[in-house]
């Protein structure tokens, strides 16, 4: 369903000779409405100098058009700053040039609402209102000096300086919400109760948006208002499905979060324990203050804070892991309000598979096969839904107290979004738990999941590598895999098979499922696979056999030469 919105103006030239505001939206069809939104901008004048008018319509209408002329690659904040500076640029232009025109200049609050978010530029003492819940939030700050006497003057407006610093903001849409943007003739005249009052009724669907509208500045005259008045309201009806071009790009907006100690407190959370830290990201165990609940609080290591690859791998990973909704993952908790950039995802008492081997752990045949299958149908339930992990290991399978296995950290994570990215980073994850065919650069698939749940299960009973530990940047060269049981005498000879099927050198001998893998383990006892003969040496090594029949070559024509030249 794409974004569906109510809108909604009136303006009023009020007791003024003339209407210096100026009110415009733009919603545009598909496939803009998904990659640049709808746009909506209010504008008044200043009053006083003669080009007021002509400075508000030239400068709503050059953002309406030109805000959709730019390349849909641009964040909507870059966008929208890049348009009105090119704007601020013209109107002093035109002041300059036109004497009748000198000084003019006009406030601006313009709102963009895309896919799950919106996003705000402002400059003046135009307001922009949103109503949640029943609760009132003025968005926006006023660009006047603070001195009483000097209240109605402005320090910011398009036209006023060369140089124009134009405030930006954004947040996450929830249906229902209401937007106003308002000029001081009518917030000036208005309490927030009332506006709060007159909005509310079609939050509640029992007036429309234009009625609203016009309330709001009928209400604004009858109390008083000399000024122009002009209220433009919207009220979101549906949402789209979370885009990932939103999220990416509000994690270029946010501020990362300094590095926390425990007892100190984050939006509703306070940090009860530091889980892990990395050279990426820190993990901190929270509290929501609100209701008690443990959570995990993920976020990027401010020594990233300026890295936007980082910033947009981060929330790639957490727009990934939103969508794995199922009993194998760690579930993400949507925050009332976020200040900054994390996500929160539930706490599960217990310790990782790593950790348990560390600590000297043991599992049986059984135990292995147990969690072997739970591992498997989580690979399974991420493959469903077009996800490759590329980073199964056991520091990253979670064994919780409750029973369940848990897959963590999707931050290599690719979905049929990021085919591209697949391709030019395939070695993505830990060396020895990549499948022999990433270390020629063929791109991650289905199958390199399943070969990493093999050598899992195989590390778990074996605490070895099937074709040992590779490090960093080696190039291995990867001939028969140990088997399991050569470690694990006590292992039944149907469980040797199905791991050696898993960890097969050639993806053609593999599993090509998750599906096919979990059949194998559970229906092993009764009806193992095929037993595996030895590889012949033109399949295992070719080069290598090509290698033995030059040399054998040689020295048998050196011995015919020697027994030549010996008669």
């Amino acid at each position: 369903m794409p974004l569906s919105v109510l809108t909604g103006y009136a303006s009023r030239t009020g007791l003024r000779e003339r209407n210096e505001d100026f009110v415009g939206m733009a919603t545009p069809e598909e496939p803009d409405l998904s990659t640049k939104g709808m746009l909506a901008a209010i504008a008044d004048g200043i009053s006083g100098n003669a080009g007021g008018r002509e400075a508000a319509e030239y400068t709503v209408r050059g953002l309406l058009t030109d805000y959709f002329a730019t390349p849909d690659t641009w964040p909507v904040t870059q966008a929208m700053d890049r348009v009105l500076k090119a704007i601020n640029s013209w109107v002093q232009a035109q002041g300059a040039k036109n004497r009748e025109l000198a000084g003019m200049a006009t406030t601006l609050t313009a709102v963009v609402l895309r896919g799950r978010f919106y996003y705000f530029a402002h400059v003046g003492d135009t307001r922009l209102y949103l109503l949640r819940g029943g609760t009132l939030t003025r968005l926006t700050t006023d660009h006047v000096w603070d001195r009483p006497e000097m209240q109605h003057v402005l320090t910011r407006a398009i036209g006023l300086d060369s140089r124009l610093a134009v405030d930006h903001g954004m947040g996450e849409l929830r249906e229902r919400d209401v937007f106003l943007l308002a000029s001081d003739g009518v917030w000036g005249w208005m309490s927030e109760y009332d506006i709060t009052h007159a909005l509310s009724a079609l939050a509640m669907d029992q007036t429309s948006a234009e009625a609203a509208a016009d309330l709001l500045v009928d209400q604004a005259l009858q109390a008083g208002s000399t000024d122009n008045c002009s209220a433009l309201v919207l009220r979101v009806l549906a949402l789209p499905e979370e885009n990932l071009r939103d999220a990416l790009s509000s994690s270029q907006q946010l501020p990362v979060p300094p590095r926390l100690k425990p007892g100190q407190e984050l939006d509703d959370y306070r940090v009860e324990d530091i889980i892990h830290a990395s050279q990426a990201t820190l993990l901190y165990r929270v509290v929501e203050l609100k209701s008690g609940r443990q959570l995990v609080l993920k976020t990027l290591h401010p020594d990233r804070a300026d890295n936007p690859h980082e910033r947009s791998a981060f929330a790639h990973e957490e727009w990934l892991a939103k969508r794995v909704v199922a009993r194998f993952f760690p579930q993400v908790i949507v925050p009332e309000q976020k200040s900054y950039l994390y996500y929160l995802s539930t706490w599960h008492e217990g310790r990782t598979l790593q950790q348990k081997l560390d600590a000297g752990g043991h599992f049986t045949a059984p135990e292995a096969v147990a969690l072997g299958e739970k591992l498997v149908r989580a690979v399974g339930a991420l493959h469903r839904r077009s996800i490759l992990h590329r980073d199964i290991k056991p520091s990253n399978v979670h064994l919780g107290t409750d029973g369940e296995l848990r897959l963590l950290d999707l931050g290599v994570a690719l979905s049929d979004f990021d085919k591209e990215d697949g391709v030019t980073a395939p070695q993505a994850g830990t060396p020895s738990f990549l499948a022999p065919e990433q270390f020629e650069n063929a791109p991650p698939s289905r199958q390199t999941d399943v070969y990493a749940a093999g050598v899992t299960i195989y590390t778990m009973l074996t605490r070895h590598f099937p074709y040992g530990e590779i490090e960093p940047f080696q190039r291995p060269r990867f001939a028969e895999p140990v088997p399991a049981s050569r470690y694990r005498p006590d292992l039944p000879h149907w469980l040797d098979s199905v791991l050696h099927k898993a960890v097969a050198r050639n993806p053609a001998e593999r599993f090509e499922t998750a599906e096919e893998f979990l059949i194998a383990l559970e229906r092993g006892a009764s009806n193992p696979l095929p037993a595996r003969g030895v590889t012949p040496l033109a399949r295992r090594d070719p080069a290598g056999l090509w290698r033995a029949i030059a040399v054998i070559s040689i020295v048998l024509n050196l011995l015919l030469l020697y027994l030549l030249v010996v008669r």
